[in-house]
């Protein structure tokens, strides 16, 4: 039988929210047999005129489908909607954005009541699901034979990346990746608040900021792994913990000129001073990481 007429897995989606609709139009336009259930009956009401199977109740929906997928608002709601439902020789994957040790508890409570556990941190935004070209994609981790096993399926929405079998450790890299996001976010958002007030125009900032912040990102994540992996924070050293430290002043001078708050970066330049107190001058900033695990 060709690949392509294989029968398609049947899914159960609970949780239909922008991203679980998003989701549950991806399966069905691949042609899954798909069931939906969300604790507001309405929004299923589209996705039925496009040929899901709307059930009743969360347990109703585990029971229709081998393989149970859980995109809803947080753990607690995970736990509610599944504590009826009959969970032996279920394969969920739990979506839901979670704490590392909540992937970890969820699954050994799944796997107590006899099913296996997979779980997942979406890296990416509803209008990109369904559209490889947008390349978000979503980590898992958790039992290595239930991905190896629904693959296909899995990749379906976005492309999948599976990052070990502890379960804890998709949400992990979700959490990872966001807080470098928003440490950036709150650079850039510094960065137009000094120019707020000048005869300077944002959209001509945007461009030059998206080319340096390009610039840096790469070689600097790049250094620092390799830094911390070596342990030797001094070797090819460009720009020193002494030099920028002996810099700072000049940033918080500049924002209070412009009537800034410097509230985004003090909290960092606090840190490369207590560096710079107790390490090497020579060092570049990746000592900054060793401090955090205080």
């Amino acid at each position: 039988m060709a690949a392509h007429s294989l029968p398609k897995t049947p899914v159960t989606l609970l949780g239909l929210g922008a991203m679980g609709t998003a989701l549950a139009r991806t399966w069905l336009a691949a042609g899954h047999p798909l069931t939906v259930w969300n604790r507001t009956a309405a929004r299923a009401e589209p996705l039925a005129a496009e040929g899901a199977a709307v059930a009743a109740t969360a347990a109703e929906a585990v029971a229709a489908s081998p393989l149970v997928v859980v995109c809803l608002l947080d753990d607690a709601s995970v736990e509610a909607a599944l504590d009826t439902a009959v969970l032996t020789g279920k394969d969920v994957v739990n979506l839901t954005t979670t704490t590392p040790s909540q992937a970890r508890a969820r699954a050994a409570w799944a796997e107590a009541r006899g099913a296996r556990y997979l779980d997942g941190g979406i890296m990416a935004v509803p209008p990109t699901i369904g559209v490889p070209e947008a390349g978000g994609y979503v980590f898992y981790s958790g039992d290595q034979a239930l991905f190896d096993t629904h693959a296909p399926a899995l990749a379906v929405p976005a492309a999948t990346r599976y990052v070990g079998t502890d379960p804890g450790h998709a949400a992990l890299h979700d959490v990872a990746l966001l807080s470098a996001m928003y440490g950036m976010f709150a650079g850039t958002a510094h960065a137009f608040a000094l120019i707020r007030e000048e005869d300077v125009a944002p959209a001509a900032l945007a461009p030059l900021l998206t080319e340096w912040l390009t610039a840096m990102a790469a070689p600097h994540i790049a250094q620092t792994a390799d830094r911390l992996t070596s342990g030797d924070y001094t070797t090819n050293v460009v720009s020193n913990l002494g030099m920028q430290t002996a810099g700072t002043p000049t940033f918080l001078t500049t924002a209070a000129d412009q009537g800034v708050s410097p509230e985004l970066l003090t909290p960092y330049f606090a840190l490369m001073r207590r560096r710079l107190a107790e390490g090497d001058p020579k060092e570049d900033l990746t000592g900054v990481v060793d401090l955090l695990l205080r």
